[in-house]
Order: structure tokens, then sequence, then C-alpha cells
């Protein structure tokens, strides 16, 4: 009788294991110019906010680009006028910015070992993520295994190209925002563009929604979360915890 009471204990949940941490995979850019254009890169805001949000949930967060090391800031998201609190906080944080510079190559990452990935924007995303192998396979991977795939801003674009098993497209059909050629145009950043991203998505089939420009929007269908601009960071930052499950 002892013995099956300590067997029972054995098989019995644990109340005070410690609830194992959540893991998410960040992809930034690692494209910092158009040619005759400008520097470009990651927008800060688009970073900060959903890292801080994260880490401060408890939520561990590893940082890749496609060719690791450094990842280019658009030094027009560190002008006055678009620094927000978590971009403050950024850039008097030596920790977190090391992280940024000493991201790890895609080719590196074992997608097994997160349970959500999350692609901030900036223009840089749309040169050098949209065609990049690995993130394509990432995207997909983790849409069909039911994991949060989350996108901000121009991020989206990176899902140009990502189609899922059957084939089709995963944007069609699919309830998606994203930066709008309004956006684009009033911003002056057509330049830094090779492709519309609204055209693109609603070309690939996706059911494009926007708010209002520059004003905080973001949808989920099913698994998948996308926002519209840099104000959009942090309710896309919100819906992935709650997809996580993370209060």
């Amino acid at each position: 009788m002892t013995f099956l009471f300590a067997l029972l204990g054995l098989l019995a949940p644990n109340a005070d294991a410690p609830v194992k941490a959540k893991k998410v995979l960040f992809v930034v850019t690692s494209f910092g110019e158009v040619k005759g254009a400008g520097k470009t890169g990651l927008w800060l805001e688009e970073f900060s906010t959903p890292y801080y949000l994260l880490t401060e949930k408890g939520v561990e967060i590893t940082i890749a680009s496609p060719k690791g090391g450094p990842s280019p800031i658009d030094p027009k998201s560190t002008g006055e006028s678009f620094l927000t609190p978590s971009a403050k906080k950024f850039l008097a944080d030596p920790a977190a910015q090391q992280r940024l510079n000493t991201t790890i190559p895609l080719s590196d990452i074992n997608p097994a070992d997160y349970d959500a990935i999350f692609y901030p924007g900036g223009h840089g995303p749309m040169w050098d993520l949209t065609d990049h192998a690995k993130s394509i396979a990432l995207i997909s991977g983790f849409y069909e295994q039911g994991k949060p795939v989350a996108l901000v801003c121009h991020a989206p674009a990176v899902l140009k190209n990502v189609k899922l098993k059957s084939g089709e497209y995963l944007v069609k059909g699919k309830t998606v925002a994203g930066f709008t050629n309004s956006e684009e145009k009033t911003g002056g950043s057509l330049a830094m563009t090779p492709f519309s991203l609204e055209d693109m998505l609603k070309e690939r089939g996706a059911k494009y929604e926007r708010g209002a420009d520059w004003g905080p929007f973001a949808v989920e269908d099913g698994n998948l979360v996308t926002g519209q601009n840099p104000a959009s960071a942090e309710v896309v930052a919100g819906k992935l915890l709650a997809a996580l499950g993370v209060k």
C-alpha cells in the first residue's frame, strides 16, 4: 500500500512545479541601405515595444537575422518624434543593444526550440527576408504546427512567398493587416520599398484590413497576427501574449 501511494504521488501533477517559460523567436533584418535612397533597417519601436512587453512577462526571446551579427536600426526611427518610451528604454539599455548587435544566423535556428515567431518591421525585411528560404520555411512550419506567427508594419512583406503544404499562399483567404499605401505615400518612403505591401497582400488573396493611418490596428486570423504600423506594435505584442497563454 505504501508503494502504491508513492507511485500515485509520482504520477500526480506537482502543483509547486515551475511553469515553463515560453520561448519566442524574433526575426530581424540584416539589410541597412537602399542604394540611391538612403539608410534603412529595423524600425526601433516595432522591436523595442514587443521586446520589453514579452520579457517583462517572463518570455524568453532569441533574436535571429539572415546574416547574424548586428541588425541595423533605421536612423529615422531614433528621431525625437519617434522615440516612444520603449525606444528610449532600449537606447539606454546596453544589454538589449548588445543582443540586437549579436543576432544568431537564421541558418542556426532550430524551430522546435520555440513556441512562436515574431517579425518586427522597418523597410529592411522587404529586401532580405521575402525570398529567404529559411525564413519562409520557419513561417510555414510554425503556422502549420499551430504556433503563433506575428508580424507588424512592413514585416508582413515576408509572407509574400510563404506557401502551405497545399501549395496555396499562406495569406490567401486570411485577414491580414500591414503598412498602407497611403501611409507609405504620406510618409515619403516609396523609394525605400521594392513593392507595395498593401497591393502584394491583396494580390496574394489576403483579406486586407486597415485602420486609420498611423493609428494602432491589428488583426488575428487563427494563429496569424498582423499589425498595420509602428503604433500597432503594442497591440500585436498583446495578441501574441494572449495566443501563448501568458497573462
